[in-house]
């Protein structure tokens, strides 16, 4: 048997004859215990407020999107529509055209994204669950869905036909403008249904089909600004974007939903970061207490190892004997400490029990990642302060 680990394990199973060591390594064992249940605790929180963050994009934004590198339009043709269709992975995707528009209603305005949609885009993006009232347009019609935020800001509800939604677009081209009128090409539009998914998102978009934005913005039939994709579970991303890129000879820019969304992604990260070391930061301040509580086992047990060393036991076993127990200690409280914060996350994710308002619970996630994190850093920072307080055992110190 290994010996310095047979007598680490006899010094932490048996109880000192000084209580006050007693006290101390209890109290350095609850260090441990709660830094890691907090720990993980916190970043089960952090993890389930990102997914709750994003939700709500998830709801509008596709797994890929392609753009146009050269402008703001490109063409799509039959032979390249078919092409996608036969690329292995992909579910379903919709032909769209998004560009800021201006809305009157009411003698009120608004500048906001009008976002041409075929018929596969319910296919592409499920955003018929977030109506909050009313229906999706029909194809082919000057019906459109609304945002909960600009009908708000209009006052306006769904088929008004006597107060009419007007759009109206810039008209392309060079030349003087002689006129007003001439400046912008117009349209009355009729509110069929009003989405709702965040503040910002509410009055970002106002759907319509994928025609009546062409008629407007004075496209062609195959003229688009973007595709958006569904990918089928389990394909390979990559992949996907490199046939694209063949079938549209690189001219294109393919963006996953982590991209569309960078700024927030980065956000999410860098507060996930951020707790994360903070808390760090806690459980290295705990483990001040194990090292205190090593060197007081180190000095109780001073005449134990001396004989030890009078028998032949080299300086770095006796070492390895205090390097041993405290991280046992880090590792049995760690372990601890985490089933307790999974009982904890486990008991949320089930019953609810912490509220954020009276319908929606606190977002928790249980990860084996979180896991893992926990426990390499109780057992990493434990076994660092355990080098610490084991380095005190010298010949000098025997002496």
């Amino acid at each position: 048997m290994n010996f310095p680990l047979y007598i680490a394990k006899r010094y932490i199973l048996s109880n000192s004859k000084n209580n006050a060591i007693n006290i101390i390594n209890r109290i350095a064992s609850m260090g441990i215990i709660v830094g890691a249940m907090a720990l993980f605790v916190v970043l089960s929180v952090f993890s389930g407020l990102k997914v709750f963050s994003l939700s709500f994009t998830n709801d509008i934004d596709p797994d890929l999107k392609i753009s146009s590198t050269l402008g703001k339009s490109f063409f799509i043709t039959p032979e390249q529509e078919a092409e996608i269709k036969k690329i292995d992975g992909l579910a379903s995707y919709s032909k769209i055209i998004e560009e800021r528009v201006l809305f009157v209603f009411n003698d009120k305005q608004e500048v906001t994204y009008l976002k041409g949609v075929d018929q596969n885009f319910n296919k592409v993006n499920d955003v018929k669950k977030t109506l909050y009232n009313g229906q999706w347009f029909e194809p082919n019609t000057y019906q459109v869905v609304v945002g909960y935020g600009i009908a708000q800001k209009f006052s306006m509800g769904l088929l008004d036909f006597n107060n009419q939604l007007e759009v109206l677009v810039p008209r392309p081209g060079k030349g003087t403008i002689e006129s007003a009128e001439q400046a912008f090409n117009k349209s009355d539009v009729f509110p069929i249904g009003i989405y709702a998914i965040s503040e910002d998102l509410d009055s970002k978009y106002v759907f319509a089909d994928l025609g009546l934005a062409q008629e407007l913005l004075e496209y062609k039939t195959n003229q688009i600004s973007g595709i958006e994709i569904k990918e089928k579970t389990g394909a390979d991303e990559n992949a996907i974007i490199d046939q694209l890129n063949t079938i549209f000879k690189n001219k294109i820019t393919v963006k996953n939903r982590a991209q569309l969304n960078e700024s927030l992604y980065k956000m999410l990260n860098t507060e996930n970061i951020a707790v994360y070391l903070i808390f760090t930061l806690v459980i290295v301040v705990a483990l001040f207490n194990l090292i205190g509580a090593l060197i007081m086992m180190i000095l109780d047990k001073k005449g134990n190892l001396k004989t030890l060393f009078n028998l032949g036991t080299e300086i770095k076993d006796l070492r390895k004997i205090f390097l041993l127990q405290g991280t046992l200690l880090s590792v049995f409280g760690g372990i601890i400490g985490l089933t307790l914060g999974i009982i904890i996350v486990l008991l949320q994710q089930h019953f609810q029990l912490v509220m954020i308002t009276p319908t929606l619970a606190y977002p928790v996630v249980f990860s084996i990642e979180n896991v893992l994190i926990v426990m390499g850093t109780i057992v990493t920072l434990g076994f660092i302060a355990s080098l610490i307080a084991s380095s005190r055992v010298s010949k000098k110190l025997l002496d």
